[in-house]
C-alpha cells in the first residue's frame, strides 16, 4: 500500500506499493454496473464518533482496477475514499462545506499523501460532493463507525514523499535503514509518477511510528505517519 496518489486532483497521492497492486483488467468491471450507484447506509441518529474537516482531493486512473490498501481492488465508481490515519472500513459522513452536499462513503485506501489534504475521494464521491470539477475543496468528515479503535492500536508506518529521482529516494531509504536498525525500509514507484519511501517499525508499533515521524526530515516531498490496518 504505498502512496501514490490519484491522477485527477492535481497533486493527489493515493495508493498502495508495488506488491499490493496487481492490476485487473478492465472488463472485469464494467463501468455501467451497480457498483456506481452504491450508496451506504448507516442507522439514523448515528451520532459521529470523531469529526475533521480539511482540504478533499480525488483519484481515479492509473488507480482504478489496482489492488487497495485493503485488499480490494480499487473501483472509483464505488463510494470509498483514502485516509491516512481512519481505520480501513470506517463508514463516513462527508459534507462539502460551500455546498452542503454530503455523501456516506467507506474508507477503503491510504491517502492522500498531499500536505494540507485530509482525504481523497472516489470518481462517484468527488461527483456526488462537489469536488470532481473543482479538484479540491473543503470538507467536513463525521466518522460514524470504526472496526477498531480510533486512539488505541492499530499498525503504523511513515511514508516519505515524493522524490523524483530514484536515486534520491534510495539514499534517504539508507540512511533511514542505517538510522532506525530494527525498521523495514522499502522505495518503490508509484503509478502517478515519483519514488516513495516506506518505514515500517518495530512491531508497526504507534508511538515508534509516531517519534520516527517527529525525527524525518526530507528535501523531498513531506513525511506521513500512515495506518496500516
Amino acid at each position: 500500500m504505498p502512496p501514490p496518489p490519484a491522477l485527477p486532483a492535481p497533486g493527489s497521492t493515493t495508493g498502495s506499493p508495488p506488491n499490493d497492486s496487481p492490476t485487473v483488467a478492465d472488463k472485469d468491471r464494467n463501468q455501467d454496473s451497480d457498483d456506481q450507484d452504491e450508496r451506504l447506509a448507516v442507522p439514523a441518529g448515528t451520532k459521529p464518533v470523531f469529526e475533521e474537516t480539511g482540504m478533499a482531493s480525488w483519484y481515479g486512473a492509473p488507480y482504478h482496477n489496482r489492488r487497495g490498501s485493503n485488499g480490494e481492488v480499487y473501483n472509483m465508481h464505488a463510494m470509498t475514499a483514502a485516509h491516512l490515519t481512519l481505520p480501513l472500513g470506517s463508514i463516513v459522513r462527508v459534507t462539502n462545506v460551500k455546498t452542503g452536499h454530503a455523501a456516506v462513503v467507506r474508507i477503503t485506501d491510504r491517502g492522500p499523501f498531499v500536505e494540507g489534504r485530509i482525504l481523497d475521494l472516489s470518481l462517484a464521491a468527488a461527483k456526488a460532493l462537489d469536488v470532481y470539477q473543482p479538484g479540491v475543496a473543503r470538507v467536513r468528515l463525521e466518522v460514524l463507525q470504526v472496526p477498531a479503535p480510533l486512539e488505541t492500536g492499530g499498525r503504523w508506518a511513515v511514508q516519505i514523499g515524493s522524490i523524483v529521482e530514484e536515486r534520491n529516494a534510495t539514499e534517504l531509504a539508507e540512511h533511514l535503514q542505517r538510522r532506525y536498525r530494527s525498521a523495514k525500509v522499502l522505495h518503490f514507484a508509484s503509478p502517478a509518477g515519483g519514488w516513495w519511501v516506506r518505514v515500517r517499525v518495530l512491531d508497526d508499533d504507534r508511538e515508534r511510528a509516531q517519534t520516527l515521524a517527529r525525527e524525518t526530515e526530507t528535501s523531498e516531498g513531506a513525511v506521513f505517519l500512515v495506518r496500516l490496518d
